[in-house]
């Protein structure tokens, strides 16, 4: 209802404000241009990256050094014209200028060539792979971030306890600590010493029952190790990042009230603070979703998880320059579009994003 003026001219219909483009219809398509024009901003720039990585994938393994012919000839010496053969059967033989062509031609028809030494498709040995590798990254991130939100929250509304000193430190510890190192840790006390898990592979050699829970249970046996090693970094990132959220709430006239109205201090903390105190968590866990997989390089690595990662380091070696390329442009690609998404997200979940843009 509008409540009339004491000076009796009326109160403007609703929508107007008495100045010129006011009307409060005008506002959504002007919302929505500033969105069109924030996303086309953030598009080009991600755009423009993605081809910054795919001219380097072309260029960079071929500087770091290696032998690919000698890799695939083996310990056995080879004739000059044996290494002529595979040379010319890879390749290498071309110029420089001919191999990046046919590298651009390889991009736009998405036919990225054939692997060095497993003679399969490169795109195959991709999507092979790539499941081993969600799972495990898709775990370590489920549980260290809610872990880690959970902790980090309680961290920062007990500032000055015991446990937030605790938790601090633990954090402070796991995120300086290097990933092989944190991972023989693991190994040497789960694995050696108490030996209560595996620690190569992600099945068991010897085989389990053929039933379908006996095989997801092998899985998941192989998978904790791995998974743990993957999460202590991550979780002390969500900690850390948490509590300082919440600290920044604290002080806020909103929680005052909410406790002035007889609520519990934890419903407090549960239902007003840490719903605000989200929105900088939910931008990490958007980026550490492309981050995650460059990541999963070393933890594969070290418990030999049939994973990209481990696929990577095995390419890198001879090196395997059609499926470096690919996995490298996935990499980058990935955490390219996380970071856009993570953008996208944080307008519309912090309306100042929106009124600054």
């Amino acid at each position: 209802m509008d409540i009339q003026p004491t000076t009796g001219v009326p109160a403007p219909p609703h929508g107007e404000s008495g100045t010129p483009g006011g009307d409060s219809r005008h506002r959504p398509a002007g919302a929505a241009g500033d969105f069109w024009r924030f996303l086309a901003l953030k598009a080009s720039g991600a755009a423009v990256s993605l081809v910054l990585v795919l001219f380097s994938a072309f260029f960079i393994f071929r500087v770091i050094g290696g032998d690919p012919v000698k890799a695939i000839g083996g310990d056995s010496a080879m004739t000059p014209e044996q290494r002529a053969e595979i040379e010319e059967r890879l390749g290498l033989n071309e110029p420089l200028s001919v191999q990046f062509w046919e590298y651009l031609r390889s991009v736009f028809t998405l036919d990225w060539g054939t692997s060095y030494v497993n003679n399969q498709d490169v795109t195959a040995l991709l999507w092979d792979r790539l499941p081993a590798t969600l799972l495990l990254t898709g775990t370590a991130l489920a549980v260290a971030a809610g872990l880690g939100v959970w902790i980090g929250a309680r961290a920062g509304w007990t500032q000055g306890s015991r446990f937030e000193r605790v938790q601090v430190g633990l954090s402070l510890a796991l995120w300086s600590a290097p990933t092989f190192w944190l991972g023989m840790i693991v190994i040497i006390v789960f694995a050696r010493y108490l030996d209560l898990f595996p620690v190569n592979g992600m099945r068991s050699a010897r085989g389990v029952g053929g039933d379908a829970l006996s095989q997801a249970l092998d899985v998941a046996h192989h998978l904790v190790l791995p998974a743990l090693t993957m999460a202590a970094v991550i979780y002390a990132q969500y900690v850390l990042i948490m509590r300082s959220s919440i600290l920044e709430e604290k002080g806020n006239d909103y929680l005052t009230v909410a406790k002035a109205k007889g609520l519990r201090d934890d419903v407090v903390r549960r239902r007003h603070a840490m719903p605000n105190a989200l929105l900088p968590t939910v931008t990490l866990i958007a980026l550490q979703f492309g981050a995650i997989f460059n990541g999963a390089l070393l933890t594969e690595t070290i418990f030999s998880w049939p994973g990209l990662g481990l696929l990577f380091y095995q390419a890198i070696r001879i090196p395997d320059i059609p499926l470096l390329q690919l996995l490298f442009i996935f990499f980058a690609g990935t955490t390219i579009l996380a970071n856009l998404l993570a953008d996208i997200l944080y307008r519309f979940l912090d309306p100042r994003v929106r009124t600054s843009a």
